[in-house]
């Protein structure tokens, strides 16, 4: 789960960017629902002995090829198993993701050229620089830089950033986040909440699809949601992607982001000023602006071809069993740092990851065993999903969407559970990327009974939506949500709620603190999640419908395609 998502949870941490919604009022007096609003076989205290054993010292933080990977793997199949799920995978509970480790070397430097004037950027503190390409060694010479505002290229809202030229071995240069975010127009795409055109990982896949050598993003910490430390500690270490050849499109030779001081001086070199150059790209008809710079670059990268698993069980459907809805969790984490204790006191240097993300991973096991259970057995097959390398850039999920075990358009929705609350139960739900596809329409009764409103995360400019699993679903075009959790507690409000969160972020998010603790976690409201997302998945399994998503959001093309395909098939 990304570190950003649960620092923007809590009002005054430590972003910049964070900003709050206004708080709502509060809903009138009411008594609130059950704590099982549902008949179900979710079990708190089932939940419990699965989170202790994968967040136990004894699973070593779960790393992708280490032997706590072999221990997690194999126990979730052995759960699973139990619960009396199949191999979701052919015979095989296991689907093998290949994944490529590049580090790049922290020597290299961008040489800049304009006219007589050269200058050279030091990695870490003017840019960070790596490449997805394979090669051990990068060469670009004297490619001429183009500014190309946000690098959007978005028909249906008549937005291309990119027309009228060739980017054949150029190097373009753009901002972060989307044209709306520091437009005055509240009416470009979503004003000031991001769209999948804002992503980082969006905008390198739209250079590589021009044809361009290589990309650069100008940091800015509110556009981004975090300060240039993150930036640079996140690319200063090993990369991780899948190979090269497992991609269906092209990639750019180099990538990376510039720092704000080192885009200014770049621009000021051109005659350009950055700040007019911020209003200029969030205005309708915006075109290309070469920088009369090259760029020239010798990276030189360690490469390794490593393995890791997904752990894949079925329960087969009872009418439709070629049709399906999908859970996930990543079951990964961090590993152990020997040699690095972060707890000082107690020596400990195994990130257990309890919250982040062993909830999950329990939680897909307890709606699969009220699946097992229930009756009318589902109609529709329903696949668990527990995948590796989140943590590493969500590529073991995106491995499965490139090798589904159910073709994608047979797949009705998908439900990711990633880092659920131990909080308490709550008058609401936060329902990430809030707005985004119809299953919402089926998580809203849902919720009412048990007296909850669904409500979007608190920092909509920060793209959450785009951070975890789910994402490779939805951006093929799959329907998915990621809900759970809420900021208004039964014991104690929002402003507890706040604390809560805040406490976590700082003292046990991706540190050897986010371990089980009897004494503090408090699991009526997980229950009660775990609860609203089984009926979600209950009411697609059952039913027959194919929900889409909401009119407006940029993967709702992937999903028509997919709808009209099965139409012209004759189903």
């Amino acid at each position: 789960m990304p570190r950003e998502f649960l620092l923007c949870l809590a009002a005054g941490a430590a972003l910049s960017a964070c900003r709050q919604e206004p708080t709502p009022p509060p809903p009138p007096a009411q008594a609130p629902a059950p704590a099982h609003a549902f008949s179900t076989d979710i079990n708190a205290a089932d939940f419990t002995e699965l989170v202790k054993t994968l967040a136990s010292d004894e699973f070593e933080g779960r790393a992708p090829g280490s032997h706590g990977e072999q221990l997690s793997v194999e126990y979730i199949r052995d759960q699973m198993q139990r619960i009396g799920l199949q191999p979701g995978n052919g015979d095989s509970w296991f689907q093998e993701v290949p994944m490529t480790e590049t580090l790049a070397d922290p020597s290299t430097v961008l040489t800049l050229q304009h006219g007589d004037t050269r200058r050279t950027l030091a990695f870490g503190s003017d840019m960070v620089v790596g490449t997805r390409s394979g090669q051990p060694e990068v060469r670009i010479d004297a490619s001429d830089m183009v500014f190309v505002g946000y690098g959007v290229d978005a028909p249906e809202q008549d937005w291309n950033d990119y027309a009228g030229q060739d980017w054949k071995g150029k190097t373009v240069v753009m901002f972060v986040n989307d044209p709306g975010f520091h437009a005055d127009d509240a009416r470009l795409f979503e004003g000031k909440r991001m769209t999948y055109y804002g992503r980082w990982t969006y905008k390198f896949e739209e250079a590589a699809r021009k044809g361009a050598a290589a990309a650069l993003i100008v940091h800015d910490t509110a556009g981004a949601s975090y300060g240039w430390d993150v930036v640079r500690s996140s690319w200063g270490g090993a990369q991780y992607d899948l190979p090269v050849a497992e991609d269906k499109e092209p990639r750019l030779q180099a990538q990376g982001w510039l720092s704000a001081e080192a885009a200014r001086q770049l621009f000021a070199g051109a005659g350009l000023d950055l700040d007019k150059a911020y209003r200029d790209a969030g205005r309708r008809g915006f075109k290309p602006v070469p920088l009369h710079t090259t760029l020239s670059l010798d990276l030189k990268s360690s490469i390794a071809e490593k393995k890791s698993r997904n752990v894949v069980g079925v329960l087969p459907g009872a009418s439709r069993a070629d049709e399906a809805v999908l859970y996930m969790a990543h079951w990964d984490h961090l590993g152990r740092h020997e040699g690095q204790a972060h707890d000082a006191q107690a020596g400990d240097d195994i990130y257990n990851g309890a919250v982040d993300n062993a909830t999950g991973v329990a939680g897909i096991l307890e709606i699969a065993d009220a699946m097992v259970h229930q009756q009318p057995a589902p109609q529709r097959s329903v696949v668990f999903l527990a995948v590796t390398l989140e943590e590493s850039g969500l590529l073991g999920s995106q491995y499965y969407v490139n090798h589904p075990t159910f073709p994608l358009d047979k797949i009705a929705g998908v439900i990711n559970i990633d880092a659920m609350s131990v909080n308490g139960r709550t008058r609401d739900m936060t329902v990430t990327g809030y707005g985004s596809s119809e299953l919402e329409d089926i998580l809203k009764p849902l919720a009412k009974e048990q007296n909850r409103t669904l409500h979007a995360e608190s920092a909509v400019q920060s793209g959450f939506y785009f951070r975890s699993d789910h994402f490779n679903f939805a951006k093929a075009g799959v329907p998915a949500l990621y809900a759970g959790g809420g900021r208004d507690l039964l014991e104690g409000g929002i402003d507890a709620g706040r604390k809560a969160a805040e406490a976590y972020a700082r003292e046990r998010y991706h540190s050897p603190r986010d371990e089980y603790d009897a004494a503090t976690w408090k699991l009526d409201g997980t229950m009660q999640d775990l609860e609203l997302l089984y009926g979600v998945g209950r009411e697609l399994a059952g039913g027959d419908g194919w929900p889409n998503w909401y009119e407006g959001n940029p993967f709702k093309a992937n999903r028509d395609r997919m709808m009209e395909g099965r139409r012209g098939a004759g189903e």
